[in-house]
């Protein structure tokens, strides 16, 4: 099998004088829970080894990696949009604004945000530059993609907690087999994204008319 080679990313601007950030966002196909956005402004002079797409690494190395870009990067934030947000806007327009968010959040004016994908965030008082497959190619988009899913994994382990027979600590959302076939026999929390295909399936499944009105179990 042929290796995909990646071309290295060129900035515009130099890094070592103007600030660029990165961002990305973990949780776009879960059926349910928030999507998370990361934004991180790394250290030129102080650099973080293992960064990659956080696809790419097992969930040990990114639990590793966590802690050491926050305790390296000169800045980073985290921004969410919930299931009712995602509802309203789209899944597309909430993993933008969650990023937006982020950059907020991070609390520190930069003069790039660089953005993994093909779509720029808005009402950014700021550039910001869309990077095809990005977080393989520019560190702090990577970096970004490392916080954004461990901090999405983290939510999913406490809802695991709270709601046990749903194994949100095994599927993390995905539309899985098993969890499809979990939700034939359990109720549609509110932590879920109604707007999508398989949940507006499974809940039309479960509407029963009685006497023209609408019943929901």
């Amino acid at each position: 099998m042929t290796k995909i080679v990646l071309e290295p990313y060129i900035c515009p601007i130099d890094e070592t004088i103007y600030r660029v950030c990165g961002a990305d966002e973990a949780g776009r196909g879960p059926l349910m829970g928030n999507v998370v956005a990361a934004c991180v402004l790394l250290d030129p002079n102080n650099p973080i080894e293992g960064l990659n797409d956080s696809k790419q690494l097992s969930e040990k190395k990114r639990d590793a990696l966590e802690p050491l870009i926050k305790e390296k990067a000169l800045a980073y934030g985290i921004g969410q949009c919930t299931p009712q947000e995602i509802d309203t806007m789209n899944i597309l327009n909430a993993s933008l604004e969650a990023m937006r968010r982020a950059y907020i959040n991070m609390a520190c004016e930069c003069n790039l945000m660089l953005v993994d994908g093909n779509k720029v965030v808005k009402n950014l008082p700021i550039a910001c530059e869309a990077v095809v497959k990005g977080d393989a190619r520019v560190a702090q988009i990577a970096a970004a993609s490392i916080l954004a899913k461990v901090e999405r994994d983290r939510q999913m382990y406490e809802l695991d907690k709270q709601y046990p027979e749903y194994q949100f600590a095994k599927h993390k959302g995905y539309p899985t087999k098993a969890h499809l076939e979990l939700l034939q026999k359990l109720p549609i929390l509110d932590c879920y994204r109604k707007s999508y295909g398989p949940i507006k399936k499974i809940l039309a499944a479960k509407a029963i008319v009685v006497d023209d009105q609408q019943l929901w179990f």
